[in-house]
């Protein structure tokens, strides 16, 4: 039996009307958990009432309390064997479940939740083993190990789940899943959750399934609408320069940068920390340990910024991540989608750009067609919003010094003390003293010397421009989707106001969609926005009593030169004919032999588990 349950189907039950009750569903309620998603309304009275299930769904969906909680109702705690084993691709998915499994048992006594994966000692994990466990969620590797050595028993095995099925078949993990299943009793429920249903992962269901009921979430999306998709065409040689601009600028919180290969990630890390920013490399070479830490680091605030490869991100779910960067674009669109669903998780906003050298504009088409999505074209950060960034924390760190009273009142003495015997004023004082503070590095960068955005642009133009045909071509001869005008609203970078922001307010204020917007550009003091021509009066009427950071927009046409222009609403058609002659492949853009990629898709990896 197939069930279809889309993402944005109406209202669903609550966890106690499908079945979720006493300590578990205290837990989830103290978490925050109101309303189930579509995978858990689906699957949890499937899996209550006994019966195996194979689920479709997207990474970011909720399965994990799709089958944790089903799991964690009918335990029996009393018996301290292991009942539950769930499989997972990676160290680092398995650690992610096995902390659920955690939280969602919090109110429960005496439930012990073992992970058992590679790279982590035999000692921890054989000492728990002995003492007794209920739930053990592993890596196919080093189960496959425990079983070998006969230190797992599973013969009272009740429940089994494979999570992220596809991954692990891709990874190399078929023939030790097989073996894993065989070693399992015969009597026991199966729930095996996949993103994709390829013809291996059939086979797998119908050999050890019994009558599963089949779930598959449908989403008008492969990626979530809260996440903010945009793209900056770069030169590879420009790319880190234009990454450190961006760091600048954007507000951030937790970060991770992909790169193509190990040694990017080390390299590119590095050249961040040199930088003043709080980075660390992870990739398929650093030691589990140290992977460990950087990830824990990330979660207490402790590191701003992970630059990773793919395979050692996977499975990776840290609340913190706000941004992720594609330092380089991957070329298969499934590594896009797996790797901006790090951020934007559980319902929270995100935002993913996209570094793409010219050569790679193609790839923009890919993007779109898998994630139904169209990325918006960014700037790079002016010189002057570097400066206006700078300037606020400048204010910032003097506000925050000024509130240290006691230290403020042993300066003053010492700085009055020299205005008294050298006859300088107060502020040239200060500004001597800022300074010192400051060093050799200019505070503020200079808007007439700036080769970074000149190399950007030019990179940016049309590949006709490049050429013989005229660059200053009407844009409304070109092909575009619709007519857009510019206004301005009174908030800016000193607001701290961003893109998403803007589109968030508007679009709630004034019932505006997604499509309805165009360049949206940032000024330290304003800001404009490009919406449709024909704008009704009463939706403007609604939008001008708008607030964002607390400020009222003030909404108006914009008056500035080129306020109204027809063409594509992401502000541009660039790249739309690129052409593959137009200039011959740089060395340094050129794809990363297979040698150097952190991993191989489709291929055993060297170690499992």
């Amino acid at each position: 039996m197939l069930t279809d349950a889309p993402e944005d189907s109406p209202a669903t039950p609550g966890f106690e009307e499908l079945g979720i009750t006493g300590p578990v569903l205290k837990a989830i309620k103290d978490l925050g958990y109101e309303t189930p998603s579509p995978i858990q309304a689906a699957t949890i009275p499937t899996l209550l009432s006994g019966r195996d299930v194979v689920g479709q769904a997207q990474t970011g969906t909720g399965k994990t309390a799709a089958f944790a909680l089903p799991v964690l109702e009918r335990l029996d705690v009393s018996q301290k064997i292991p009942q539950a084993l769930v499989l997972a691709p990676t160290r680092e998915l398995a650690l992610q479940v096995c902390e659920a499994f955690e939280s969602y048992a919090s109110k429960m006594k005496g439930v012990h939740v073992l992970p058992v994966y590679g790279g982590q000692g035999y000692g921890v994990q054989l000492s728990a083993l002995r003492r007794g466990v209920h739930v053990i969620v592993g890596t196919p590797g080093r189960i496959m190990d425990h079983l070998a050595k006969g230190t797992l028993d599973l013969s009272e095995l009740k429940y089994l789940v494979l999570d992220e099925a596809d991954e692990m078949l891709k990874m190399g993990f078929a023939e030790d899943v097989e073996q894993i299943l065989a070693q399992t009793p015969s009597e026991k429920q199966v729930a095996l959750f996949s993103a994709t249903m390829p013809p291996q992962i059939r086979r797998l269901a119908q050999k050890y399934l019994s009558d599963p009921e089949e779930i598959s979430i449908k989403s008008k999306t492969a990626t979530g609408t809260n996440i903010t998709q945009r793209y900056l065409v770069v030169s590879y040689a420009q790319k880190v320069d234009a990454l450190t601009r961006i760091l600048e600028v954007e507000n951030f919180d937790g970060m991770i940068v992909f790169v193509r290969t190990k040694n990017e990630t080390e390299t590119l890390a590095e050249k961040l920390r040199a930088r003043g920013y709080s980075a660390a490399a992870i990739n398929g070479d650093v030691a589990q340990v140290q992977r460990e830490r950087s990830v824990n680091q990330l979660k207490d605030g402790k590191l701003d910024i992970l630059v990773a490869t793919d395979v050692a991100a996977r499975g990776l779910d840290v609340e913190r991540i706000s941004h992720v960067i594609n330092f380089d674009i991957p070329t298969d669109t499934e590594s896009y989608v797996h790797r901006i669903g790090r951020t934007g998780r559980a319902g929270r906003s995100g935002d993913a750009i996209s570094f793409i050298t010219p050569r790679e504009r193609y790839l923009l088409k890919h993007i779109e067609k898998a994630t139904r999505q169209q990325p918006a074209q960014m700037e790079l950060p002016s010189t002057e919003d570097v400066n206006t960034t700078r300037l606020n924390r400048f204010d910032d760190a003097i506000t925050t010094a000024l509130s240290e009273t006691g230290r403020i009142e042993a300066f003053r003495d010492i700085v009055a003390h020299y205005v008294r015997h050298h006859d300088v004023p107060e502020g040239d004082v200060a500004a001597a003293l800022a300074v010192v503070a400051q060093g050799d590095k200019p505070l503020l960068l200079d808007p007439a010397n700036d080769p970074l955005s000149k190399a950007v642009e030019a990179d940016n133009r049309p590949p006709r421009e490049r050429g013989t045909r005229d660059a200053r071509e009407p844009r409304t001869e070109r092909r575009g989707r619709g007519d857009y005008t510019a206004y301005r609203i009174e908030v800016g970078r000193r607001h701290r106001v961003e893109p998403r922001q803007i589109v968030g307010a508007l679009a709630n204020e004034g019932g505006l969609g997604r499509d309805d917007f165009g360049v949206i550009n940032i000024r330290p003091d304003f800001s404009t926005v490009e919406l449709p021509a024909n704008l009704s009066s009463a939706v403007l009427e609604k939008l001008r009593d708008t607030r964002i950071s607390g400020r009222l927009i003030e909404i108006k046409p914009d008056r500035g030169p080129g306020a109204r222009r027809s063409g594509p609403r992401d502000g541009d058609d660039r790249g739309d004919r690129f052409e593959r002659r137009d200039r011959p492949e740089r060395r340094d853009e050129r794809p990363a032999r297979n040698g150097d990629r952190d991993e191989k898709p489709f291929r055993k990896p060297r170690h499992k588990g």
